[in-house]
């Protein structure tokens, strides 16, 4: 694997999120952090990008992130946030540029290559009509696509990304989703965290489970997706359809029995 976390415990100043965790991606993957709310899944992804507080080590090719610098890490690693809050009305192009920081560019200087990126990168997330529009004018589905973009323009080897497609409709979900896969297969490693888990066992190559701050499994979707671990992470009944080309896990109905409180 390329990138590995080795008993890693995370969490903040007041409180311990998850402990002994170990999680490893390789270029040319995508790899499904699944898990219910409060489980861990955006420490996990935030420790790992070296945003919060943990314990244990992450290695890139056997290399500690612990001894790069703050910019080195940066070009490793591109980070997209689930949220997508929007303070100051610049422009798309403008959030977008942003991620040319790590290699030494500004918005008042982009180099003609800077520049490049920064439009493919609108251009991958179907945001180039947004480009010269404020970020405060646009929908949080616009905002997530062109943060998404942000990301991209760092062209790192690594991405990491808290659901990124929850705020999209469904026709830019699935161009998000094949454009991850795309990268993946032009070298990239991806770890995405995910709730949608039609989405995940369709298109991720592997899934991880958090629950609890506890990793319950990691492996391929439907071998660990099983019906006893749906049941006793996330309360679920699913079903299994199947194409000719591609298999989807649906969920299907809660297997526990909803309470009766209103409240």
């Amino acid at each position: 694997m390329t990138l590995a976390g080795r008993d890693l415990t995370i969490g903040y100043s007041d409180r311990v999120v998850g402990r002994g965790l170990n999680v490893a991606l390789a270029q040319g993957e995508v790899l499904a952090l699944l898990g219910p709310n409060g489980g861990g899944k955006t420490t996990l992804l935030r420790a790992i990008a070296g945003l919060v507080p943990r314990s244990g080590q992450v290695h890139w090719q056997g290399q500690d992130l612990g001894n790069m610098s703050f910019q080195d890490r940066a070009r490793l690693l591109a980070y997209v946030p689930q949220g997508h809050l929007a303070h100051w009305p610049i422009t798309a192009r403008e959030v977008v540029a942003i991620g040319r920081f790590p290699h030494g560019s500004s918005l008042a200087r982009l180099s003609e290559r800077d520049a490049d990126i920064v439009e493919r990168a609108l251009a991958s997330v179907d945001a180039v009509h947004l480009a010269d529009r404020p970020v405060t004018e646009l929908s949080g589905g616009e905002r997530a696509r062109v943060m998404l973009a942000r990301a991209l323009a760092v062209d790192s080897p690594v991405l990491l990304a808290d659901e990124p497609i929850a705020a999209l409709d469904p026709e830019h979900q699935l161009a998000m989703v094949h454009l991850m896969l795309r990268l993946a297969r032009q070298g990239k490693a991806v770890l995405a965290v995910a709730h949608d888990l039609a989405m995940a066992s369709r298109f991720g190559d592997r899934v991880a489970v958090l629950s609890n701050g506890r990793l319950k499994a990691a492996g391929a979707p439907l071998v660990v997706l099983t019906p006893a671990l749906l049941d006793e992470v996330f309360g679920i009944r699913a079903e299994v359809f199947r194409t000719a080309s591609e298999t989807a896990l649906v969920p299907w109905s809660m297997s526990r029995p909803a309470s009766s409180d209103p409240r």
